[in-house]
């Protein structure tokens, strides 16, 4: 017999499978021994009142075992005589474009700019030991994409493009916890991701696709002016078929290189802001409102935080708990920080980026004089550009470069010193690990943005009482949220508004936010090329 349960209960009832069973046992009136199995199909904390409880429904095997497996699998035949397309970046977007490539009967050509996923470790690991930063292999380029080494996290809002349920199937066949099948914010975590990423590579050359590393496109080859045919890389080889750009979101040379080429292009909103960073502990307490924090049976607690101020949205951002601030710069003369999380969760320390939405239209308000004078090139020719925002953001991790002392060392504020404009004399100990350095962030980063954290800090501090502390540090700055440009394309096809053959595709092409969402994007991409090659 197989019953399915909704139940409302303690933490130390869900806390293992087998405080699960003698759950379902009390609500069946079976023994504990006649309970074979039993599955999470969904799980979630509430802790809105004193008395915490985990919402969990529960798949029950009575006196059976299960006869399917937990999630279908998919079948990706051998395409080696196939129709090929070309993938430009081996991130979520690119990587799940391949793998529906391959269903679909098409060989994917997956190209990369920097190394593979273990490989790229190595970079990383030197951002922090030397302060040196490999502009083709670091935390935002490199199989995997920027999601690979900063935390993991699947949860996602967008229902609309695709099915999450089936990438986060996709996921657990390649080997992540099929924890993630049940969680309400599923979680690999860095430490598992790699070799998730591992085991879809070896499908696709498994199934006679290429993979390429070191390889970054530099041009597309365009037919009559008007179709995309294949791309030209930095070495001077040429793949040929329709294209899915799937090149993220701090790919700044494409942008460069599609505006240059007066291919279409629009600025697209961003959000800017910090890292900041509280005691895990603390956020336990403050969440699960008690003085012992999460107790034996809860998970690492999490916060959400949104508000409105002077017209813009401040907002927390990629919230990692029991995680890291890690740099995530992607070139020389830039300090950019961003957040991840062990599969464990088991840092004492809880971080989140906290942001402020920007519009194209902002930019002149944004360019402060010591932002404007940072380079000889005349800034405002940005101004009206789809360019701009990008252009901000460079200048903006360039005067935090600078600001940090000219290496990878991030400057830092405590929360309530930056209410107050005051200077924090001293700074608490901190995961970042190429270390911070005091500095008044209220001072240099544009008013347009500090303002705003402010009002926004304030209010969450009255809604969350003990947030607003100077326990938590401010660590700057955080500028990618998400792609400053959209690379324009139809709504129905996924194909370029003008070229034919190219699909922008999405985090970098301004069409996703966060990997779940980008894999959708992927698929989505890849059936649109099944349907162009079957023209």
């Amino acid at each position: 017999m197989i019953r399915e349960l909704q139940l409302r209960l303690l933490p130390e009832e869900a806390a293992n499978e087998q405080a699960l069973k003698w759950v379902a046992a009390r609500e069946t009136g079976n023994a504990v021994s006649q309970i074979r199995v039993v599955r999470v199909l969904k799980r979630s904390i509430d802790a809105r009142q004193r008395v915490i409880f985990v919402n969990v429904k529960l798949r029950v095997f009575i006196n059976e075992e299960p006869d399917e497996q937990e999630f279908p699998s998919v079948v990706y035949p051998d395409v080696s005589g196939g129709k090929a397309a070309v993938v430009v970046g081996a991130g979520p977007g690119g990587l799940f474009a391949a793998l529906r490539l391959i269903e679909l009967g098409v060989r994917p050509i997956v190209i990369e700019r920097g190394k593979n996923v273990r490989e790229r470790k190595r970079d990383i690991a030197r951002i922090s030991r030397e302060h040196c930063v490999n502009s083709e292999s670091n935390y935002s380029f490199g199989e995997g994409g920027a999601g690979a080494y900063s935390d993991g996290k699947l949860y996602t809002r967008s229902k609309k493009r695709g099915s999450v349920e089936k990438i986060l199937q996709v996921f657990c066949q390649f080997g992540a916890s099929t924890s993630i099948l049940s969680d309400a914010h599923p979680h690999i975590g860095t430490d598992k991701l790699p070799r998730v990423i591992e085991q879809m590579r070896e499908q696709i050359l498994r199934s006679g696709g290429e993979v390429h590393f070191e390889t970054r496109m530099d041009a597309l080859l365009i037919r009559d002016g008007d179709e995309v045919v294949g791309v030209e890389t930095h070495d001077g080889r040429q793949f040929y078929g329709p294209v899915i750009l799937a090149t993220g979101h701090s790919a700044r040379d494409v942008y460069r290189y599609l505006y240059a080429r007066q291919i279409p292009i629009e600025a697209k909103g961003i959000a800017v802001g910090v890292r900041l960073e509280h005691p895990q502990q603390l956020i336990d307490q403050i969440q699960y409102h008690r003085k012992e924090g999460r107790g034996d049976y809860l998970p690492v607690a999490e916060y959400s935080f949104v508000t409105q101020a002077a017209g813009r949205g401040v907002y927390s951002f990629c919230m990692c708990p029991g995680g890291f601030v890690v740099p995530a710069a992607s070139g020389p003369q830039q300090v950019v920080v961003n957040g991840m999380s062990p599969s464990n969760r088991g840092s004492r320390w809880a971080n989140s980026g906290m942001v402020v939405e920007l519009h194209p239209e902002d930019f002149q308000s944004l360019m402060t004089p010591e932002l404007r004078n940072l380079e000889e090139d005349d800034v405002m020719a940005a101004f009206g550009s789809p360019l701009a925002l990008m252009v901000f953001q460079e200048r903006l991790e360039r005067l935090c470069w600078l600001n940090g002392g000219m290496r990878q060392t991030a400057p830092a504020q405590r929360m309530a010193d930056f209410i107050q404009k005051k200077n924090s004399s001293t700074l608490p100990v901190s995961s970042y690990t190429p270390g911070l350095l005091a500095s008044p962030l209220h001072f240099w980063m544009p008013d347009f943005i500090t303002n705003r954290l402010r009002e926004g800090f304030r209010y969450f501090g009255k809604v969350s009482k003990g947030f607003l502390t100077n326990e938590a540090v401010m660590i700057g700055v955080e500028t990618r949220t998400s792609a400053p440009v959209r690379i324009l394309r139809d709504r129905e096809t996924c194909q370029h508004v003008t070229l034919k053959g190219l699909f922008p595709c999405g985090e970098g092409a301004g069409y996703a936010g966060g990997i779940v969402s980008a894999a959708m994007d992927g698929e989505r991409c890849a059936e649109s090329v099944m349907q162009w090659l079957q023209r």
